[in-house]
């Protein structure tokens, strides 16, 4: 069986405007190299009022920068208040993607937005690695969007063909945040392999204190690295092994299922003034019409675009891991390098004390000797003359020899190296 199709209308919902926290500068310009300022009295009023900087995208990529609170954003997209702390500066290093009635909310390392089946509202635009997604983002709108010189009813049908064939609106943005993610984690992995290696090999060669220490900011630079990706590996494959959740992302497709049941309500109301052997018939076929729209989301082929999708990155994802684990069993084997070599100069240095243990133990017997014929004791030696010397010399003689078999016991037990 094959899949189902909509045809997604290009109509724009109207939306019911929001009044905005009143700043006293204008707003800035189109082009966001120059988003890297903002005034003072910007900041105050935010202060004040507790309104954070949004941007807003529609299908066509046209953006705007705009200072809303919560209950404005939350009257805005639909969304539980709840979901706002996710966006919070308390999740700043999750992963979540979650889907809401009218809404996804998307928390991506850097990326946090709201995505809805009309528009994009993102949060901090004006940070560094926002930025990146900000152009990437009217990019791939714009050029997906028709365009605005053929005539209308050519333009209709492009629009059907491509809304046919390309992805739903809030699937071009989890897209695009996606990507941008993804190369942000592969570009940190690839800095730190070119940083990595070299730090280890120079350890390898020298175990030395500011060694260690670059060593030790490594792995901790790589343990950050590492749960950062796990994060969003992990929530991707949450997505990919449930199909419930993955149909509850396609906002477009629910979007156009309320329409549709909206005017199914809408023709069942205008007949009610027909006669009641009728009005069975329109329920039969508004309730038989509705249970069609709703049955779309049992279908498994539904959830195709989304599963392909998530799957590449899922894929990418998993290749960044690998290559950190790589770098991670680099850094443990040189440390088991290292811990060997260690090893082996402590056996070093113990066959040395016990060299050293032995050679004490003959020079304390023959101290022993000299300083038994040093008393003051009478015996027939002492009238001897040249005695001395010999006496000395067969005393040194007999305590090296007692060093050398001790020293051969102990190669002999293999308590020293041969």
């Amino acid at each position: 069986m094959g899949k189902s199709r909509f045809s997604f209308s290009r109509k724009r919902r109207q939306v019911k405007k929001v009044e905005l926290p009143v700043v006293d500068h204008p707003p800035p310009p189109a082009n966001p190299s120059s988003y890297a300022v903002v005034p003072a009295a910007a900041v105050k009023a935010k202060k004040k009022t507790g309104a954070r900087l949004w941007m807003r995208f529609d299908r066509l990529g046209q953006s705007e920068l705009m200072e809303c609170d919560k209950s404005a954003i939350i009257k805005r997209v639909s969304i539980p208040a709840r979901d706002l702390r996710i966006l919070g500066p308390v999740f700043s290093h999750s992963s979540n993607i979650l889907a809401r009635e009218k809404a996804m909310v998307v928390n991506l390392e850097f990326i946090k937005a709201i995505v809805t089946a009309e528009e994009v509202m993102l949060l901090d635009p004006l940070s560094h690695e926002v930025l990146s997604f900000v152009d990437q983002l009217r990019q791939q709108l714009r050029l997906k969007s028709p365009s605005r010189t053929h005539e209308a009813g050519q333009r209709d049908i492009q629009e059907k063909e491509a809304l046919q064939n390309e992805l739903p609106f809030e699937f071009q943005v989890l897209e695009v945040a996606l990507e941008v993610v993804c190369s942000y984690l592969d570009a940190n992995v690839a800095e730190l392999e070119i940083n990595a290696y070299p730090v280890l090999d120079e350890l390898a060669r020298n175990v030395s204190t500011k060694n260690l220490e670059r060593v030790r900011s490594l792995k901790s630079n790589l343990t950050r690295l590492l749960a950062r990706v796990q994060k969003v590996r992990d929530e991707i494959e949450h997505l990919l092994d449930d199909n419930e959740d993955m149909a509850h992302l396609y906002l477009t497709r629910r979007q156009i299922q309320v329409q549709q049941l909206e005017a199914l309500m809408t023709a069942g109301a205008s007949n009610s003034i027909i006669p009641s052997t009728h009005i069975r018939g329109v329920n039969y076929n508004f309730h038989s019409s509705a249970s069609f729209v709703t049955s779309v989301h049992s279908d498994d082929d539904d959830v195709e675009d989304l599963e392909m999708l998530l799957e590449a990155y899922f894929m990418q994802l998993d290749g960044t891991r690998n290559k950190i684990l790589s770098v991670r069993e680099y850094i443990d084997d040189t440390e088991d390098y290292v811990n060997i070599q260690l090893d082996n100069q402590r056996n070093e240095l113990i066959q040395l004390q016990l060299i050293m243990t032995i050679a004490s133990f003959v020079v304390a017997v023959e101290t022993l000797i000299t300083g038994i014929f040093g008393m003051n004791i009478p015996y027939t030696w002492n009238n001897v003359n040249g005695v001395f010397w010999p006496f000395v010399g067969y005393t040194a003689l007999a305590c090296f020899v007692l060093f050398l078999l001790i020293l051969g016991y102990a190669r002999w037990k293999k308590l020293l190296g041969s």
